[in-house]
């Protein structure tokens, strides 16, 4: 009698032979990520002391649609690599391309030379050659891995890392899934990106329109014409949409319906990894709370919640707790809402649920452009309506009304940001950016229900340093949407003469400042740092934070790691575009006096 037998989970003939031709679709996917999960049979995950990945090319079936992609050991997702804390384990990367790849270990901590970004940690993977990557595990928890080489990682390189505690794990769950969200496009990663540079709209095929004026929609015509003047899109809330993007689980799309089993009752453990390279997901399961138990591979104290937003390359974990005999829709949506990644939570095989249906796009709002003390409803200046000024939503200036051209400068004062370079890469500055990790999300203000915010977050145990910070240091990330330029500082990693110092054990309070109108994922490698929201010696450690549009995030890190490590936002295409520095932890004996 196998597990599926025992607990009554095993599909019956006629669904075994409806899933038949999904299943031969998708021979590509590794075991962990076929169209049925039970959570509980061994699947051909890598683990052990020598491992052995191999990047190539192949053909991959999505929906239905041919397509090609980069994979590892033949599979989109790569496979799963499980581990245990306190190992030591080689990884032997052969790269079968015809062009230089690598594999960084997100969230991993790593000597630097093992963390596998080309030019900053080490060379690179060579076409036709094999690295070995070799380091102890000194963490438990869900990450992930990818390539840092070109535009690879939106080609298919990337795939889930679970590292199981060295103690028994405290959290009691009868069974988990792994929850990979990405986003594939039939179009070339580089044909993307130079559709971008061409157009930084091209894929907005959300746009306000005359129709939606005339039928009371979006903004009204004096807010139309006042973001016209600056050349602002308020819909330009993804850079690239479901008008090119699938959205995936696990690697299948929204019609493949991957499948995860449980039996009602059950304590279900999910590990959600964002492995997309653009997609910021909200993510729910409509008639499940969600309990949050985990932030970026460490252990949080329990939150509920019913959506969460998850930025790019974020890692969540979450248990649910599925009571009915019912299918249960996991929902993905994007973050403009012009698709979702769709997969099902069900007692049996064959069971789907009907997902929602879209919601509305939000529309960028004053605070989005760093004018958060304005509040976010607020209507730019010259055109504010005479019933917005009454309700007190336009700032004020000493004619009663707000200057267009004066805000206009505001946006490009640099005297706001001493630290930023006057360089075509900056679009505009922040006049009043404002702390917004106490929020959930662009567009989750007013769902109705509870949504995560970084403020919820708190560790279970007590941070490893508490000591106050030594030094500040405040980093602007500025963009210029016309020309699809992204920078640190208004500098492009081609541009910048010095990395980011830090001496060994140095304590830096740094402070993100998002001058664009686009959230940003920041990853800093090598580290965790504490989130600064409130909870003192408990804050929470992450090593991917989301930066909301106009706003700020503050945290606290201590440079322990010594080595040049890579400092990005992690959308793989602002990366590409220059949105990546070095952070360089050196010993203090090296330094001169």
């Amino acid at each position: 009698m196998t597990i599926t037998d025992e607990i009554g989970l095993r599909p019956g003939r006629r669904q075994l032979l409806r899933a038949g031709g999904a299943l031969a679709t998708a021979a590509w996917l590794p075991a962990w990520a076929q169209p049925l999960s039970t959570g509980l049979l061994p699947s051909a995950e890598l683990s052990g002391e020598d491992i052995h990945l191999r990047i190539a090319h192949r053909m991959l079936t999505i929906d239905g649609r041919a397509s090609h992609a980069v994979a590892v050991n033949g599979t989109v997702p790569a496979p799963l690599i499980r581990l245990r804390e306190g190992q030591n384990v080689r990884l032997h990367v052969e790269n079968a391309l015809d062009e230089e790849s690598s594999i960084h270990w997100h969230g991993l901590l790593v000597p630097f030379h093992m963390d596998g970004v080309p030019g900053i940690s080490f060379p690179g993977i060579k076409p036709r050659s094999t690295f070995t990557y070799e380091f102890p595990i000194r963490q438990a928890g869900t990450y992930w891995y990818h390539s840092h080489s070109g535009l690879q990682e939106q080609m298919g390189l990337y795939g889930p890392i679970v590292i199981e505690p060295a103690e028994i794990d405290p959290v009691a769950a009868t069974r988990e899934h792994v929850i990979v969200l990405s986003d594939h496009s039939p179009i070339h990663p580089h044909a993307i990106f130079r559709k971008l540079k061409q157009q930084g709209g091209y894929f907005n095929y959300q746009k306000q329109t005359l129709a939606g004026l005339l039928a009371g929609r979006d903004q009204r015509e004096a807010e139309r014409l006042s973001w016209g003047a600056m050349r602002m899109d308020p819909a330009d809330v993804a850079d690239v949409t479901g008008a090119t993007y699938t959205y995936l689980v696990n690697g299948h799309g929204p019609r493949d319906n991957w499948t995860g089993l449980f039996v009602p009752g059950e304590r279900v453990r999910l590990r959600i990894v964002n492995a997309s390279a653009m997609t910021t997901f909200n993510l729910r399961i409509p008639g499940l709370t969600m309990t949050v138990i985990a932030a970026d591979g460490l252990p949080v104290r329990p939150v509920s919640v019913d959506e969460m937003q998850v930025a790019v390359a974020e890692t969540y974990d979450v248990i649910v707790e599925p009571r009915d005999d019912r299918a249960y829709a996991l929902v993905g949506e994007s973050v403009d809402r012009s698709g979702m990644a769709l997969a099902t939570l069900a007692p049996r095989a064959g069971m789907r649920a009907t997902p929602p249906a879209l919601r509305a796009r939000p529309l960028a709002t004053m605070k989005d452009m760093g004018m958060g003390a304005m509040g976010g409803t607020a209507t730019p200046a010259a055109a504010c309506a005479p019933e917005h000024a009454a309700m007190g939503h336009c700032a004020a200036s000493a004619g009663g009304g707000h200057d267009m051209a004066a805000m206009d400068h505001s946006m490009r004062d640099f005297a706001n940001a001493p630290e930023v370079k006057r360089t075509p890469t900056v679009q505009t500055i922040a006049p009043m950016p404002v702390d917004r990790t106490g929020e959930p999300g662009q567009g989750l203000a007013d769902v109705g229900h509870r949504v995560l915010t970084y403020r919820d977050l708190v560790a279970t145990t007590r941070n490893p340093d508490v000591r106050a910070p030594d030094r500040a240091l405040r980093i602007h990330l500025t963009g210029n949407m016309e020309r699809y330029m992204w920078a640190f500082d208004g500098e492009k990693l081609n541009e910048v003469t010095a990395p980011f110092a830090f001496l060994k054990d140095e304590r830096v309070r740094v402070t993100l400042v998002n001058d664009t109108m686009m959230g940003h994922p920041i990853h800093i490698h090598g580290h965790f740092f504490e989130l600064v929201t409130g909870h003192g010696d408990h804050a929470p450690r992450k090593h991917t934070v989301q930066v909301q549009p106009g706003g700020t995030v503050t945290f606290d890190i201590t440079a322990d790691a010594v080595g040049d490590w890579a400092f990005h936002c992690h959308m793989l295409y602002h990366m590409h575009a220059g949105m990546m520095q070095v952070v360089s932890v050196r010993p203090r004996d090296e330094v001169p006096a």
